[in-house]
């Protein structure tokens, strides 16, 4: 059996489980199974699948087939220009995010600050502070998270991409910045936001693999930004910047809890590249 032939095979046995990214996946399988990038798969279209490429590659299928996401059978991820590790516990990072990486850049560029603060709240595996490291090296970002496992994961990802000013922490918010107070230029963060009852309704990749902190936000899904809005006001400087990446329809939720504050202006609100509402911005008073 050739490898196109093997490919074949492999996508309609994920498209028969549902999976919808079914040909994309069976690729991704495959290059990483056989040491190939997805140009060179198909420059070789008459290449034979050996024995043992066959066995393992099938082997990743059956993972697949039972709903583990690609990004843990092959423990990498890429985000922005990035590729990073990513181990079964840590949220994987999606490219709806990248919104929220774009949004920060144009603020960081525009300060004359020469070594601009940020902070990043549930980082998880680094994604966000660590594009931003990668665009701006000058940035001084803590990298906050209360999982160990996501500590280790975005800690391995900033050494092993050279990123050392990605300061990679453990502990909750706000705890774990008392002592920051009123120093940062900006504060970012994706943090858990699907409401409780919704959480049975997810995808079976998500909803059986991806873990439950980092996604549930409580009863309607606003408990963290209800508990972090005024603690980020506290943390940000006057003129400093707060992003939240949000679902799609809390855009007015989110906004009117920040409204309600009464320490922020400039509240807008960001769409991603589908036209969904996933970012709110705003700046300390």
């Amino acid at each position: 059996m050739t490898l196109i032939e093997l490919l074949t095979d492999a996508q309609q046995c994920l498209r028969d489980r549902a999976i919808a990214s079914a040909r994309l996946d069976a690729e991704l399988l495959m290059c990483h199974c056989l040491g190939l990038d997805r140009v060179a798969l198909y420059c070789a279209p008459e290449r034979q699948a050996c024995g043992d490429e066959a066995q393992a590659f099938l082997k990743l299928i059956r993972r697949r087939s039972a709903g583990e996401p690609v990004a843990y059978i092959t423990g990498r991820r890429d985000f922005w220009t990035l590729t990073l590790e990513i181990s079964a516990g840590v949220l994987i990072p999606r490219p709806e995010t990248e919104v929220l990486v774009e949004r920060a850049l144009v603020f960081l560029k525009s300060l004359a600050a020469a070594r601009p603060r940020v902070l990043d709240i549930g980082t998880g595996s680094g994604a966000i502070a660590l594009a931003l490291a990668a665009e701006m090296p000058q940035l001084d970002i803590i990298a906050l998270d209360a999982s160990a496992q996501a500590v280790a994961c975005a800690r391995g990802n900033a050494q092993r991409l050279g990123l050392p000013g990605v300061r990679v922490e453990q502990g909750r918010f706000p705890e774990g910045c008392i002592r920051n107070a009123g120093c940062f230029d900006l504060i970012v963060s994706n943090p858990p936001y699907i409401p409780h009852g919704d959480i049975e309704q997810l995808a079976p990749d998500i909803r059986d693999f991806e873990p439950r902190e980092s996604l549930d936000g409580g009863p309607d899904g606003l408990d963290v930004y209800r508990c972090w809005i005024p603690q980020c006001a506290v943390l940000l400087h006057q003129g400093g910047s707060l992003m939240f990446e949000i679902g799609h329809d809390q855009a007015a939720a989110v906004t009117g809890l920040l409204a309600a504050a009464g320490c922020y202006s400039g509240i807008e609100v960001v769409r991603d590249y589908a036209g969904c509402d996933r970012v709110v911005q705003c700046r300390r008073k």
